[in-house]
């Protein structure tokens, strides 16, 4: 039997650099955060602000990148390329919109800092799953695998 395929295309090493860094700083952010909530002491808060504005500058450039990628992507890519592009957007947005709860006074920003955290920070990993997971082959119908 023969199998069709879609070439799994990687990324780009500059874009997995720039990929590399949004999960693991809106995940601090979300300890930081987390943190925060447990002891009330400032520090924290101001902590998770600068771990989410670290994370909005390597991600902004990794939306721009999944952008090009998106608009350069063939037929058979376009879909996943779609979703990755889509999870980063949706990423980078509400990161900025914690961002600004972060910018509130630190008394102020619970509880929406948390949960705006977690949630980016899921999305960060959604991003990252989709981004380096690339395209996958399609067997044909009816073909172990």
């Amino acid at each position: 039997m023969v199998a069709t395929s879609v070439p799994a295309r990687p990324l780009h090493p500059l874009h997995a650099i720039l990929l590399a860094f949004p999960l693991p700083l809106f995940l601090g952010a979300l300890l930081s955060d987390v943190a925060y909530a447990e002891s009330f002491e400032v520090q924290w808060a101001n902590f998770a602000a600068w771990l989410n504005a670290g994370a909005l500058l390597f991600g902004g450039f990794a939306v721009l990148w999944a952008l090009i990628d998106l608009v350069r992507a063939g037929r058979a890519r376009r879909g996943h390329a779609g979703l990755y592009f889509a999870a980063l957007a949706a990423m980078w947005v509400l990161g900025l919109v914690g961002a600004f709860v972060h910018g509130k006074d630190a008394y102020a920003i619970m509880p929406e800092a948390l949960y705006l955290s977690a949630v980016v920070a899921l999305l960060a990993l959604v991003a990252s799953w989709l981004g380096y997971s690339g395209v996958r082959p399609a067997t044909v119908a009816g073909e172990a695998a």
